[in-house]
């Protein structure tokens, strides 16, 4: 070894054999902070993805091998770690300001580390030092070389064909801005309306069902989210579509939760929601639907709301603050609304919505149809425990409350669309996980509606629901819940035809949904209604449902 060799032994020397001490286990460090258990099978795509595209996983440079705190003096590898982090630059930390080297690496993830050094000191023999380097250094760099040139030359080709496929999802790829999900239900109902048999009211059915939706969801700052949803079903209200005229017999007491809700486009796709939601600041989040729902705005409060992946019932997805007044006709509501985020504990929640312009009454707008202002704050105290108490305005023409559940319309109101009804709501929430996989959860409300019109009827409707769930109980993905609750009832005066005295109606509900796979589930439940119509004349429907959803 020349002079200047043995001087300078430490330039080159311990970035050579330290590479195949530390610099491969930095490298093992990424791919174990991604893959996990996998380690020893990572392939070279694999590495060269964590390597190129997630490079903060070694965001954190260090200069001096003490502020690694796993690094400790009595490593056998700690002078070369010294010699690779203080002079040389060559290694940095994880986020943590650990180095984990005694994880396991391959012969990739050496290559790698080994191709990383390999560039410092092709910087240093650019620097002008190339006629100094000793043989020896030399050699032992060639034979290193040599020994992984297959390994490097893989890794070159793999970055290689990876920038290839870059560049062709980019050229080719539907959207920059936009991202499409889908969703399709299949769904087999069977019902009773549990009158006598043979009786006039004994209605029995079974039916297939569909639902298709498709998202288009599009972020233009990364914050924002435009969505515009296409949809087509042939799922119409249940107490109506039944395979009338063998319709249930008691008006939307037994409905579904995966209803499309509109009867004018069966089989057809139509635009189901288009609405744009925005921050404004840091605390305030602003929506703007033409064709929307309350509840993209008003918190459900309710961890089995989806209809899709939780209740099989419409009452069982939301509460009266939500329900009453949402009808909207065939084209949904316009509506506006506003979050308010106090901290990490309390949102305040406001929204104002009114059928939609294009309704097929023409009474639509802004104040020529249903209305609505609601409010409610959410509180949050623990991450077990969520408060909401919510309450809102609404006005409805005609007769009915236009929440689609049961008791809410009468003949005995005028239908002018000059009276109408008009409501205060108010509901209280709770949700309360008891354990990581138990949850209960429950809410009460109050209904005080008024008669608009000169022939009277009014009065106050209560409603109510308790639901306790199970997550992951048997295999990952599972959800098992029990639901029972009181569909709207009139406690007081008289609303329609219904007054005091009639029948409470209750409704139990079961349902286990599992995962066939990611992108499958299936949920068998069943639900019963009693005193339907608030009438025990009806009898008690009873309907199950066998649920499958794909999502894509």
């Amino acid at each position: 070894m020349s002079k200047f060799s043995k001087k300078n032994y430490n330039l080159v020397a311990p970035v050579v054999i330290s590479a195949a001490v530390a610099a491969s286990a930095l490298i093992s460090g990424i791919a174990n902070a991604e893959t996990q258990n996998s380690l020893k099978a990572a392939s070279a795509d694999t590495l060269v993805e964590q390597v190129q595209l997630r490079p903060n996983a070694v965001a954190q440079n260090v200069t001096s091998v003490s502020q690694l705190s796993d690094v400790k003096p009595t490593d056998w590898a700690f002078t070369a770690l010294q010699s690779l982090v203080e002079r040389y630059g060559c290694i940095a930390g994880y986020p943590d300001r650990t180095f984990r080297g005694k994880q396991a690496t391959s012969r990739y993830e050496f290559a790698a580390g080994l191709n990383a050094c390999l560039d410092k000191i092709n910087e240093i023999i650019s620097a002008g030092l190339a006629d100094k380097v000793g043989k020896e250094d030399l050699a032992t760099l060639q034979k290193l070389q040599e020994e992984f040139a297959a390994e490097l030359a893989t890794l070159r080709g793999r970055v290689d064909a990876l920038d290839a496929k870059t560049a062709k999802l980019e050229a080719q790829q539907f959207s920059t801005t936009t991202k499409l999900r889908g969703e399709a239900i299949f769904g087999v109902a069977a019902a009773s309306d549990g009158t006598p048999s043979g009786g006039p009211g004994d209605k029995t059915n079974v039916v297939f069902n569909y639902r298709v939706r498709l998202n288009l969801d599009t972020s233009f700052t990364g914050k924002d989210l435009l969505r515009t949803r296409l949809q087509a079903s042939n799922t119409a209200g249940v107490s109506s579509r039944f395979d009338a005229p063998l319709a249930l017999g008691v008006p939307n007491a037994s409905r579904l939760s995966y209803e499309s809700g509109s009867s004018t486009a069966l089989n057809n796709f139509e635009i189901n929601r288009l609405y744009y939601k925005f921050p404004v600041g840091e605390s305030l989040t602003a929506y703007i639907a033409p064709i929307g729902q309350l509840e993209d705005v008003i918190s459900p409060l309710n961890p089995l709301e989806s209809d899709s992946q939780g209740t099989i019932s419409r009452f069982g997805r939301f509460n009266p603050l939500i329900r009453i007044a949402s009808a909207g006709g065939t084209t949904g509501l316009a509506v506006a609304g506003l979050n308010f985020k106090f901290g990490d504990k309390v949102n305040l929640e406001l929204a104002y919505s009114a059928s939609n312009a294009a309704s097929a009454t023409g009474a639509g707008g802004v104040t020529g149809g249903d209305t609505k202002l609601a409010a409610q704050f959410v509180f949050k105290p623990s991450e077990a425990l969520t408060l909401g108490v919510g309450y809102a305005n609404a006005y409805t023409v005609g007769s009915s409350l236009g929440s689609g559940l049961n008791g809410d319309t009468g003949s005995a109101i005028p239908t002018n669309a000059n009276a109408g009804l008009r409501s205060d709501i108010v509901v209280g929430s709770l949700i309360f996980d008891i354990t990581k996989k138990f949850t209960f959860n429950t809410w009460g409300s109050y209904v005080f509606s008024n008669n608009l019109g000169t022939t009277g009827g009014n009065g106050t409707l209560t409603s109510w629901m308790a639901a306790l769930s199970g997550k992951d109980l048997f295999t990952e993905g599972d959800l098992l819940a029990v639901m029972f609750g009181q569909p709207l009832f009139v406690t007081s005066g008289t609303v329609g035809t219904v007054g005091v005295g009639a029948n409470t109606p209750y409704q139990l509900e079961t349902f286990y949904r599992f995962r066939v796979s990611k992108n499958i589930s299936i949920t068998p439940g069943v639900f019963f209604v009693f005193n339907q119509g608030s009438d025990s004349a009806n009898g008690t429907a009873t309907v199950g449902v066998i649920r499958t959803t794909f999502s894509f």
